[in-house]
């Protein structure tokens, strides 16, 4: 008879499902938070008390940021100075048409954080990949101009269309 009971409180158990709010939505249960508290606040917007606490910790960051963004996500560079001039550097190698892999994107930013004689970079391919990432770059190929057609290319088409007729 337990495991029935047990079963059966499994079975009415659900999973709660996880929601991404936006700004203006965590602001607002701030707002009713400083007035109400923040259990009042969690009642009323149906959410868990404790990401009201952590949304008001936030809520200087929360008022900067577009009111459509649903979180902070992703992580803040180790080394912005390094990446700043690691970005500068791609852009002038694909603007003169070179195409550029992440195997010479990890060699120059060895090379660049030992000029700037940063210790402990290794430059590994996560990190690569993450840098890519935060600067919206995709490995791509060099585009090529397709062929030329001659001057006389009508001409030509012509003379083609009639020997096709015959």
């Amino acid at each position: 008879m337990c495991i029935m009971q047990d079963i059966v409180v499994l079975t009415t158990l659900k999973m709660a499902k996880r929601h991404a709010y936006e700004a203006q939505f965590k602001l607002k249960a701030i707002s009713y938070a400083e007035e109400h508290g923040n259990r009042a606040a969690a009642r009323e917007f149906k959410i868990n008390k404790s990401m009201v606490r952590k949304w008001r910790k936030l809520e200087n960051k929360l008022r900067q940021v577009k009111k459509t963004q649903l979180s902070f996500r992703g992580h803040k560079a180790r080394w912005p100075e390094l990446e700043e001039r690691l970005e500068r550097w791609i852009i002038e190698q694909r603007a003169s048409g070179r195409s550029i892999s992440t195997v010479t994107i990890r060699l120059k930013a060895v090379s660049l954080a030992e000029e700037m004689n940063i210790e402990h970079f290794q430059g590994g391919p996560s990190w690569c990949f993450r840098f890519m990432k935060r600067c919206h770059f995709s490995i791509r190929t060099r585009t090529t101009v397709a062929q030329q057609l001659p001057a006389d290319y009508k001409e030509k088409l012509a003379i083609f269309r009639s020997y096709c007729s015959k």
